[in-house]
C-alpha cells in the first residue's frame, strides 16, 4: 500500500500549513491501523512548523507538552496532537528526553520512535507514505521490531519493553529475536523497574483489555517484568491442580491467564478479577488421601483449595492498591473474587435467589454470569457446552432473577416501606439498635415479599424490641 485515506479534517489542517508554508504528516498508531484496515479516530500529526508557529496559525491551540514541541489543535471539533519533528538528546530519567532539538527533518523525527511498525508516516495531502525503517514489511509480517538497537530503544525509556508486549496481545504480532532478548538485559531490566507503576498500569490494562491477553502475559512472564510487578501472581507457577478428578489441566497461573481470556473484551473489571482469582490458592492447597471413585477401594491424591476464594480476595487488595487502580475499581474486582465460587442449582427457593442477588449486589448479577463462564473457560480453554447442565442452570438463573426483578421486589434496605424514622416513631431509640432491627425487618421480607407493608414491619419491630 503506498497510500492512505486522510479524514477530511485533517486535509483541511494540510491547507493552513500549506498555506503557510510548513507541511504535516500524520504518524504513530493511526498510519499503523490504517495500514492494517483498521479505523483510527485518535491522530498524531507531525510537522515541520516550530510549537509557536502552530499556535500562531490555529484559533485554538493547547500547550499540552509545548517543552518537548507537543500542542493540541481543535480543529473542525476534533482534538489532533500536533508535534514538531525534533531530536531527542539523552534520556537520563528514563522516560523523557534531556533535551530536544526542533532542527531536525521528518527521517529524524521517525528515528527516535520505538518500533518500526510506529515510524511510519502519512502525508496529509494526499495520504502518500513515508517509510525509512521498512514497518509495513513488518505490520505484514505481524512482528514488532525496535526502530534500531533495541537495548538503545529500551534504555532511552522503560516502558517501551512493556508496551511491546502488550502491542503483542493487542495486535497479535510476535516479538522480533533481537528486540525480545533485549528486554532481558540486565540494565534494560533495571530500567523498566524504575518505571511509574502510573505507567505500568496504564500499560497493564490495556494488555488485559486486548483480543487475547495470555499473549502478553506470557511474554511478561518469560521476560521477569510479570515478578519485577506482581510477583503474587507469578508465584502462582507450579501450583498444580490436576487430579483424578478432571477438574482441572492447568496450574494456577495459566487457568488464571485463561480464565482472562475468557472473560469480555470490553469489561475490565472482570478481566482482572479472572486473572486475580485463584492467587489464595497457594495458601488454601491441601492434599489428601481420598476413594475415589467412591465405592472402588482406590485411594488417590485428591487436591482441595478450600477458603481460596477469601484469600484470592484479600491478596488482591493490596496488588491492585500498588497498581494505583481506583478504590471503587479494587472494590469491585475483590467482590467478585470473594464471590466466585457460589453455584446454583435449581432447588433453589425464590428466597435463595433473592438472598443471592442481594450478597452478590444487583449492579454485580451481569459480572458474576461472566466471571463463572470465564472460570469454565479457563479450565480446559473451552467455552460453556450448550445444552449442558451448567449451561441449562444459568439459563434458569437468570430467568428466575429477571422474574424475581421484575415484581419489584425489595432487594436493599431502601426498598423497604419502613425506616429508621418509622422504628423511632414507635419508640425504638435512635442508635446502633434501629440497624439490627432494620436488617431483621430486611431479612423477614427476603423471605417473604408480601411482608413488605409498613404495617407489618412495625409489628414485627414492636415484637423484636420487646424480645
Amino acid at each position: 500500500m503506498k497510500s492512505i485515506k486522510i479524514p477530511s479534517v485533517l486535509k483541511k489542517m494540510d491547507e493552513i500549513f500549506e498555506t503557510n508554508g510548513f507541511e504535516a504528516y500524520l504518524v504513530g498508531g493511526a498510519v499503523r491501523d490504517e495500514l492494517m484496515g483498521k479505523p483510527a479516530s485518535d491522530w498524531d500529526v507531525t510537522t515541520n512548523a516550530k510549537p509557536e508557529d502552530v499556535m500562531r496559525i490555529f484559533h485554538k491551540v493547547i500547550p499540552t507538552g509545548i517543552a518537548h514541541g507537543t500542542v493540541t489543535v481543535h480543529l473542525l471539533g476534533k482534538e489532533i496532537e500536533v508535534t514538531t519533528y525534533r531530536c531527542d538528546i539523552g534520556y537520563s530519567d528514563g522516560r523523557h528526553p534531556d533535551s530536544v532539538s526542533f532542527d531536525a527533518t521528518l527521517e529524524d523525527d521517525l528515528s527516535r520512535r520505538d518500533f518500526t511498525m510506529n515510524a511510519i508516516a502519512a502525508s496529509l495531502k494526499d495520504g502518500s507514505i513515508v517509510d525509512p525503517f521498512r514497518g509495513r514489511d513488518d505490520i505484514k509480517a505481524k512482528v514488532i521490531r525496535t526502530v534500531g538497537c533495541a537495548k538503545e530503544r529500551f534504555l532511552e525509556d522503560g516502558l517501551r519493553p512493556v508496551r511491546a508486549l502488550r502491542f503483542s496481545a493487542q495486535l497479535g504480532f510476535s516479538i522480533d529475536k533481537e528486540t525480545f532478548s533485549a528486554i532481558s538485559d540486565f540494565d534494560v531490566q533495571k530500567k523498566i523497574s524504575g518505571i511509574s507503576m502510573e505507567r505500568f498500569r496504564d500499560e497493564f490494562s490495556k494488555l488485559l483489555s486486548s483480543d487475547e491477553p495470555s499473549i502478553g502475559l506470557h511474554f511478561m512472564e518469560d521476560t521477569g517484568i510479570l515478578k519485577m510487578f506482581i510477583p503474587e501472581l507469578a508465584e502462582c507457577r507450579g501450583i498444580m491442580q490436576a487430579d483424578a478428578r478432571s477438574f482441572h489441566e492447568f496450574d494456577v497461573l495459566d487457568h488464571c491467564i485463561y480464565a482472562c481470556d475468557g472473560a469480555p473484551k470490553g469489561n475490565l473489571v472482570v478481566r482482572t478479577a479472572m486473572l486475580f482469582h485463584d492467587i489464595g490458592k497457594k495458601k488454601a492447597k491441601t492434599v489428601e488421601k481420598t476413594e475415589y471413585p467412591k465405592g472402588s477401594g482406590q485411594f488417590v491424591d485428591i487436591i482441595h483449595f478450600h477458603r481460596h476464594e477469601l484469600y484470592s480476595s484479600e491478596a488482591v487488595v493490596p496488588i491492585l492498591t500498588r497498581l494505583k487502580f481506583p478504590n471503587a475499581f479494587i472494590d469491585r474486582v475483590s467482590h467478585l473474587i470473594l464471590n466466585h465460587m457460589t453455584f446454583f442449582n435449581d432447588k433453589w427457593s425464590d428466597a435463595a435467589v433473592r438472598r443471592f442477588i442481594v450478597r452478590i449486589k444487583p449492579e454485580c448479577v451481569d459480572d458474576i454470569f461472566e466471571v463463572w463462564k470465564a472460570d469454565i473457560f479457563g479450565k480446559h480453554r473451552v467455552g460453556i457446552v450448550p445444552g449442558s447442565q451448567t449451561a441449562e442452570n444459568m439459563i434458569l438463573l437468570r430467568e428466575r432473577i429477571k422474574a424475581i426483578e421484575e415484581s419489584q421486589s425489595a432487594l436493599s434496605l431502601k426498598d423497604m416501606k419502613v425506616n429508621g424514622k418509622d422504628l423511632m416513631s414507635i419508640g425504638i431509640p435512635a442508635g446502633k439498635k434501629i440497624g439490627q432491627i432494620l436488617q431483621e425487618l430486611f431479612q423477614c421480607v427476603l423471605d417473604d415479599p408480601e411482608m413488605n407493608d409498613r404495617e407489618k414491619l412495625l409489628e414485627v419491630a414492636k415484637r423484636i424490641n420487646g424480645k
